[in-house]
């Protein structure tokens, strides 16, 4: 099988992890070209919002200790950061130990730790565009790397918070299916009870 480096982000995959699936919205909401072992992978971001959450990657978590850097090319958005509980070595679903949002910008890089569940966000009205060095290998699929594990993500139809449009601002609303989220840094972005 041959490697192809590029994958999009339908909306009917998306709606496994929207705030409001039966909510309209783009047909693609993310685009990504897999640069391999040897090339940094880039994303490319829609802007707008879907239900009024904000147009986001799927999220998923890396299968091992894999940290991962990324580095904001163009756009403004968020990037949401979430450590699952662990107990006995095993990632309790639904139960977060660390929550963070990061607000980034183009020029700014973040760095994810190993064994952090991730995703962005793009909060601006122009595409949002990273690059990053996750290690998508040749014989991956470039749009479900085996390395990452987007089941859980999945399973709790997102993460731990959605971000909103609420007065033209981002503003996060918690994901009831998760049952704790233990320590939270929401980076000034506001919190609300529902949409």
């Amino acid at each position: 099988m041959t490697f192809e480096p590029f994958a999009s982000r339908s909306h009917e995959k998306m709606k496994e992890v929207l705030m409001h699936p039966e909510a309209q919205g783009p047909a693609i909401h993310y685009y990504m070209i897999r640069g391999g072992k040897k090339k940094r992978n880039i994303t490319v971001w829609e802007s707008g919002t879907v239900g009024g959450e904000y147009i986001k990657t799927y999220g998923h978590y890396h299968v091992d200790d894999l940290p991962e850097t990324y580095w904001i090319v163009e756009g403004e958005g968020l990037v949401l950061l979430q450590k699952l509980v662990t107990e006995n070595g095993v990632p309790q679903m639904g139960r977060v130990e660390d929550f963070k949002v990061v607000p980034v910008k183009a020029g700014d890089t973040v760095k994810i730790p190993g064994n952090c569940g991730h995703l962005a966000i793009n909060t601006g009205k122009t595409w949002f565009v990273t690059f990053d060095d996750s290690p998508v290998a040749t014989d991956d699929s470039a749009s479900m790397p085996v390395h990452a594990d987007y089941e859980m993500v999945k399973k709790m139809r997102g993460f731990a918070y959605y971000v909103i449009e609420k007065n033209g601002t981002p503003t996060l609303v918690r994901n009831t299916l998760y049952t704790e989220v233990q320590k939270t840094d929401f980076g000034g972005i506001e919190v609300v009870d529902s949409h």
